[in-house]
């Protein structure tokens, strides 16, 4: 611990004497400075010891004293050395009288004491007290370095971490969830950090905030369990990451401040977590090599080969139902055309990256991409849940158990950010529904097994193009399939073939000279029945009829092809009011 006046008192060779202030003995001392100044105030810092001989105070007058003290006392100075035999031969009563008033130290310094010797106590004693911090410090990062190497990793690290700070410490996944506390008891109170814990993460790393006492500053919303005694701490939150998103958070709470020596401890327990919570980059790379690798076999028809490939990383994924998503940001706010589905090995092996890309390094934590393969990760990680990951420039390909903690936390992540945007809640015409540039479209496939993964991206890649016309985060192919067709009519370039056909029969009824589409429509309705039609229309069957061959006149087509009256009845559907739902 720093050298404290009672530590000096107590030093054989310096013989000083209490004089005034004895219980504030334990105050710690920064530094011993002399000043025979009359107002030293303005070269003080704070927690100094000041000598003096009085030369240049009236140290015989109670009312200047009283102020010299009390202007100490205002500026931090922890207590007043005097030095006897001097200029005084006792410390002069108005001096002394003042310091038992103000609750100031009074030292006596004797005269074979010189003011260069306490000066080297003090330091000494300084930089002794480093030296222990620094000792300590790195005897820390030894034990957490061992606890981080061994089999319980990141729950023994936090364990000798709490002990070395006398507090509490939990570490935080990408997510902002609670993965592991010490002791057993701060899970509770890192949990209600959790509000904080997400502002750190919407910082670029590195970045750490510190939390005050009290549940108020943490961001709780009730009143803190009698039993946790750690309500008043202040708590520390430290970003893991080696670039600017966020990897984790390590959460450090004690009841003061950090001394050096914790301050070490912490410093190293950050980059021994930063150690184990983001892997190197060769070995993403050659993780998503391997997936990458693997997926192209799933698609190509190889699902043993694809099997023997996976090993003991992805193995497990290919026992089970699976579920295949395709992800991408729509650019410049305009539905794309989607990457068309392998219909052999070879078109698969197209499709995919040789290389499994890393994207941006220091991408933003807002990056939406990067936002949903670190949530899936992380719920899949608490569980351990294998699941396969491949970046595709600005698409992302998964393979991930159906049922399981990634799925679900991809559903529960798209129905937040959907909340956020207000998707539910905009117009439903085209213009609403076509995402903007910077928003995330998600396809999910019905489960499937290693033997069908190429339908299943092929069912991914149709919901992912239903979830681009439609203006929703996350579509599934369930949706499509069990939904009606007519959604899937209000797109652009239906629309133009709609247009495109209709269009002589239009400007034909544009003259007045009978209602041709009209009629086409009421005919295709009742399946080419001629008296329910013209009932319908209040007109005779062979006034219909008549009308029906004008329109393959027009159009020099058959109606009675039945390929024709399907892309008629289509083209009517998708120039109907309301179709762009």
């Amino acid at each position: 611990m720093p050298p404290t006046l009672a530590s000096l008192v107590r030093h054989p060779g310096l013989k000083l004497s209490v004089l005034a202030g004895e219980d504030r003995l334990e105050t710690p001392v920064r530094w011993a400075h002399v000043s025979e100044l009359a107002d030293p105030v303005p070269y003080m810092e704070g927690g100094e010891l000041l000598l003096i001989t009085a030369m240049q105070i009236e140290a015989d007058d109670p009312e200047e004293m009283s102020r010299y003290v009390r202007r100490l006392l205002g500026a931090g100075v922890v207590g007043l050395g005097f030095a006897l035999g001097v200029n005084y031969a006792e410390v002069p009563p108005a001096l002394a009288t003042a310091a038992k008033e103000e609750g100031l130290p009074l030292l006596g310094v004797p005269r074979r004491t010189p003011f260069i010797a306490i000066s080297k106590a003090v330091s000494a004693a300084i930089a002794a007290d480093q030296y222990r911090a620094v000792t300590a410090g790195f005897e820390a990062q030894r034990e957490l370095t061992r606890a981080a190497i061994g089999a319980e990793g990141p729950a023994a690290l936090l364990a000798r971490l709490a002990a070395h700070v006398d507090g509490w410490a939990a570490l935080y996944d990408v997510s902002g969830a609670v993965v592991a506390a010490a002791p057993d008891w701060a899970a509770r109170r890192a949990a209600r950090l959790t509000p904080d814990v997400e502002r750190l993460r919407s910082r670029p790393g590195p970045a750490s905030i510190v939390v005050g006492g009290g549940c108020a500053s943490a961001g709780a919303t009730g009143a803190e369990p009698a039993e946790d005694a750690a309500v008043a701490d202040r708590v520390e939150l430290q970003s893991l990451g080696t670039g600017r998103r966020t990897r984790g958070v390590l959460a450090v709470g004690t009841g003061a401040p950090l001394g050096t020596a914790e301050r070490y401890a912490v410093h190293s327990a950050v980059a021994l977590l930063t150690l184990t919570t983001e892997r190197s980059r060769a070995l993403q790379e050659a993780e998503q090599r391997l997936g990458a690798a693997v997926l192209r076999m799933l698609l190509a028809g190889e699902p043993d080969h694809a099997r023997a490939v996976a090993g003991r990383l992805y193995g497990g994924l290919l026992d089970a139902p699976f579920r295949m998503l395709v992800a991408e940001v729509p650019s410049g706010g305009t539905a794309q055309q989607p990457h068309a589905a392998p219909a052999a090995a070879e078109e698969a092996t197209a499709e995919l990256p040789t290389e499994a890309t890393t994207g941006a390094g220091e991408a933003e934590a807002a990056d939406p991409l990067g936002t949903l393969i670190d949530t899936m990760e992380a719920a899949a990680a608490r569980i351990g849940e294998s699941v396969l990951v491949v970046p595709d420039g600005e698409r992302l390909i998964v393979l991930a158990p159906d049922g399981g903690a990634a799925v679900a936390a991809c559903a529960e992540h798209a129905q937040a950010v959907e909340a956020r945007r207000g998707t539910r809640a905009r117009p439903r015409d085209r213009a609403a529904a076509a995402p903007r540039g910077d928003e995330l479209v998600i396809g999910l496939s019905a489960p499937a097994g290693p033997i069908a993964a190429a339908a299943a991206y092929r069912q991914a890649e149709q919901a992912l193009s239903v979830a681009r016309r439609r203006g929703r985060m996350l579509v599934e192919h369930e949706q499509v399939a069990a939904g009606s067709v007519l959604p899937l009519l209000a797109d652009d370039a239906v629309r133009a073939f709609a247009d495109g056909m209709l269009r002589a029969l239009h400007e034909h009824d544009a003259t007045g000279r009978g209602d041709l589409v009209a009629s086409l429509r009421a005919w295709l309705s009742r399946h080419g029945q001629w008296d329910a039609a013209a009932a319908d229309l209040g007109v005779h069957r062979h006034t219909l009829r008549y009308r029906m061959r004008r329109v393959e006149e027009i159009l020099g087509r058959s109606l009675d092809d039945p390929d024709v009256r399907m892309e008629l009845w289509l083209a009517l559907k998708a120039t109907a009011p309301g179709t762009s739902t």
